[in-house]
């Protein structure tokens, strides 16, 4: 398979982006907020957002802190940086263009299905964070209930054509394992308290970077 260049995956995700955005911007999963500025407390960072498009999101964050957005959507990255985040047009995949240990928290939200390898993604994240620095992230929970019965039923269990990777609980541990106080939450859903892993929408988690 060959490799998407960056201006390929820019005016990709500038279409796909824009066709999501056709009923106007919205937040995925927005239970995950409290979950995220709790990991990211006290204020005063430099913070990092992965894939931060429009920066919906991201503006939770952007109170007392200094945020940098990165994406590789020209035009989400514009309406971003309308909101105060420092723009930076680059692949997630590449090495990122940043120092050793120049930022306090790094924000990877629903990015790591969306990227080939993301265990490379998030050792550019340690190389990025400062000892102790924190990760809060997030991906789909595909091995809901719901998606099992489509599967079941012949369904494709994703029907997002971006995503490259589903998760279970299982991969996301394994994949956040080499960063400590990992903590593993699971969000969304109408009836998510009553079996969080089989009925919620979205899987959550935060660790802090090894001392060096």
């Amino acid at each position: 398979m060959v490799a998407a260049s960056r201006d390929d995956l820019s005016e990709l995700y500038e279409e796909h982006h824009a066709r999501s955005r056709e009923h106007g911007e919205f937040i995925w999963v927005p239970e995950r907020i409290p979950f995220f500025r709790e990991a990211l407390q006290p204020p005063g960072k430099r913070i990092l957002d992965l894939g931060c498009r429009t920066g919906a999101f991201t503006r939770n964050f952007l109170e007392g802190n200094e945020v940098v957005g990165l994406d590789v959507d020209r035009v989400a990255l514009d309406v971003a940086a309308g909101l105060g985040i420092e723009p930076v047009l680059s692949d997630i995949e590449a090495p990122l263009p940043f120092p050793d240990e120049s930022f306090d928290a790094v924000i990877a939200g629903e990015v790591l299905e969306h990227v080939r390898f993301p265990l490379s993604v998030l050792r550019e994240v340690e190389r990025v964070l400062r000892p102790g620095g924190v990760l809060v992230g997030s991906v789909p929970n595909v091995y809901n209930l719901r998606s099992r019965i489509w599967f079941l039923a012949g369904r494709s269990p994703d029907p997002d054509p971006t995503h490259l990777h589903m998760f279970s609980p299982a991969h996301v541990a394994k994949l956040v394992s080499g960063f400590d106080d990992v903590e593993i939450r699971f969000f969304g859903g109408k009836f998510s308290r009553l079996h969080p892993r089989l009925l919620s929408w979205d899987i959550a988690f935060t660790g802090r970077r090894r001392p060096a």
